[in-house]
């Protein structure tokens, strides 16, 4: 019966592909008519919004629409006869699965595969590239405008091309916005613009235009719902010396109560309509402060939004403290559920994980679709089951649950993996314990001022590396007080960003390295970090930092080979573990079948 299911499902499945791939082909060829008619060469379709978002809303989800392939990052570039997919290697399988043959793979980081940048580079001289201006950063237009101009070429702006053929676009959101309240943000949005003006002062600015969307809502203490998972709204903000005004759809008749309303006057914002943004900025006078990597980051770094304020670091430590007595209630469901022969798919198991969370007050939603994956699915970094045909969760292969929450005091992201059932492999647990290890390095790396996250990569990489292995993505990235689960501009990884901002005090990080077989498994460990002053047996004058820890979920040891382990890791990983009991007996007070879990979980190696 199981595998007369799997057949039907697959048929099923290439059924869809099929007429998946057909449409985006109609797609394709009603773009190209648009690119012949403005006589251009090609047209680049970024992933981003016009706020440079890394999540878009369905208006603004344009890559996705014209391709098929539904990964948070990668770049679509479309001539008359090709039609390219760059990405990274978080989605080389999901993009090599979603695009249709008209497509062409790019995968970036690979020996002698170019970034699309470098693509555009060698096309024909006197060629024309169309984009849209709105979505891309002052500096990387800057740059493609240098590159292209020795061969003759030039970046044209042009009207969206998706927009024009897409007669299915849906209108941009304008939920309801809500005030963040000052005991969890832990400082009022008038002191934080009136710290945004010494900072413009300093640096003999009149104004600066802040367009990505969480940084207005931190810097005005409000919070949306305009994209999913993401407690953001549709914004621009221009504040000057004298003004500050807050460009919102229909100048907030739709979505700003009274209160809201109440609360931005009080710091004299103004409301204007959010189409009016470009119009006004014509008519500015005087220097303005943009960072042109990001339009916005600079000033707001220069204020800290990054560095959290003890009122945000007290509410992520409560909340992921919460958070994890959720996710240990669903863990011990699914493990003894699983284990008793019942049959559960990844997309129900996310979706009693998520009722889990519901059951706190604070809970606001998901920070992200949760990624739920068993055996091979696992091995697909940005996983997503569908909530149609989800694969049966199979006790006996790996399983990989990396997920998150909104609360209203904290953002929590977390990964485990484990197996439920049977014997793992050999390299199934040398491969976990290597990845085990390779988070130990980072949970007890100790810095100096001004290290950076690129420079602590190669730290968590390294026990993988003395395997032969490797994973195809950062070691981690910042998250938000109960903002977007990424937020930057810091993180830990190889990205170029990386090099320049250091990690400080307050700065909270994720630390999630894995390894993934495809066609077969994947491991990821994740846990959420704050940077923290460390003392050191010989202080000096340079400061050093280290990493606590706020994430309390007991990691599987099914798939561990202790003969790996040095005597560092095995105290660690005990130490680590008492420290999950002591945070969830509490929470679990009357929970027996949670509180065996945990118990059997946490014992002592």
């Amino acid at each position: 019966m199981f595998s007369s299911l799997t057949r039907r499902t697959q048929l099923n499945s290439q059924r869809f592909s099929r007429l998946f791939s057909t449409q985006h082909d109609e797609r394709l060829t009603r773009l190209r008519q648009r690119i012949k008619q403005l006589k251009i060469n090609l047209s680049v379709v970024p992933s981003e919004d016009a706020h440079q978002s890394e999540y878009t809303a369905d208006c603004d989800n344009r890559r996705s629409w014209i391709s098929g392939f539904t990964g948070s990052a990668g770049c679509a570039v479309i001539t008359s006869s090709e039609a390219a997919l760059f990405t990274d290697g978080r989605y080389f399988l999901q993009a090599s699965q979603e695009l249709g043959p008209k497509w062409k793979l790019m995968k970036q980081g690979i020996q002698n595969v170019p970034t699309w940048q470098e693509y555009l580079g060698s096309l024909p001289t006197n060629s024309n590239i169309g984009i849209d201006p709105s979505l891309i950063t002052a500096a990387d237009a800057k740059q493609l405008k240098q590159n292209l101009a020795t061969r003759g070429s030039h970046l044209v702006s042009i009207s969206n091309l998706v927009d024009m053929v897409r007669d299915d676009r849906p209108s941009r959101p304008s939920n309801p916005v809500k005030i963040h309240h000052e005991k969890y943000a832990g400082q009022d949005h008038q002191s934080k613009i009136n710290q945004l003006r010494i900072a413009l002062d300093v640096r003999k600015c009149q104004g600066t235009v802040i367009s990505s969307l969480d940084e207005i809502a931190w810097l005005l203490n409000l919070r949306g719902s305009d994209i999913h998972c993401c407690p953001v709204f549709f914004a621009y903000c221009i504040v000057t010396q004298q003004e500050t005004m807050l460009y919102i759809m229909n100048k907030g008749r739709d979505n700003l109560s009274k209160n809201v309303v109440e609360h931005l006057n009080k710091a004299g914002v103004q409301l204007c309509d959010y189409d009016d943004v470009f119009e006004d900025l014509k008519e500015t006078t005087g220097q303005f402060m943009i960072d042109s990597n990001t339009t916005s980051y600079s000033i707001l770094q220069a204020l800290g939004s990054a560095v959290k304020n003890e009122a945000e670091l007290a509410g992520i430590r409560e909340a992921h403290k919460r958070d994890a007595a959720a996710v240990c209630r669903h863990f011990a469901w699914l493990t003894n559920t699983l284990t008793q022969g019942t049959t559960i798919r990844e997309a129900e198991a996310a979706i009693h994980l998520e009722e889990m969370r519901k059951q706190d007050p604070f809970y606001v939603g998901l920070a992200f679709d949760t990624i739920s994956g068993t055996g091979p699915n696992g091995a697909i970094i940005h996983y997503q089951p569908s909530t149609i045909n989800s694969a049966i969760i199979d006790p006996k292969q790996v399983y990989l649950c990396d997920s998150g929450a909104q609360y209203l005091d904290g953002t929590t992201d977390i990964t485990r993996t484990f197996l439920f059932d049977g014997q793992p492999t050999d390299f199934q647990k040398r491969a976990f314990t290597r990845v085990l290890q390779a988070h130990i390095s980072i949970d007890q790396a100790v810095f100096p001022k001004e290290t950076t996250g690129y420079q602590i990569d190669s730290w968590a990489r390294q026990p993988l590396w003395q395997d032969g292995l490797d994973y195809r993505h950062g070691t981690g990235h910042g998250v938000g007080a109960y903002l977007n689960v990424h937020e930057g501009p810091h993180g830990i990884g190889s990205r170029p960003i990386y090099k320049t901002k250091p990690l400080k005090p307050g700065m909270v990080v994720t630390n999630e390295p894995g390894y993934y077989e495809d066609g077969q498994f994947g491991i990821r460990i994740e846990n959420v970090l704050i940077v923290q002053p460390k003392a050191v047996p010989y202080p000096s004058e340079t400061p050093f930092y280290g990493f606590e820890h706020v994430t309390f979920v007991p990691m599987g040891r099914r798939l561990l080979d202790q003969t790996l382990l040095t005597r560092e890791n095995r105290e660690w990983f005990n130490k680590y573990h008492k420290e999950c009991r002591d945070v969830l007996e509490p929470l679990l007070k009357g929970d027996s079948a949670t509180l065996q879990w945990v118990e059997q979980q946490t014992e002592t190696i």
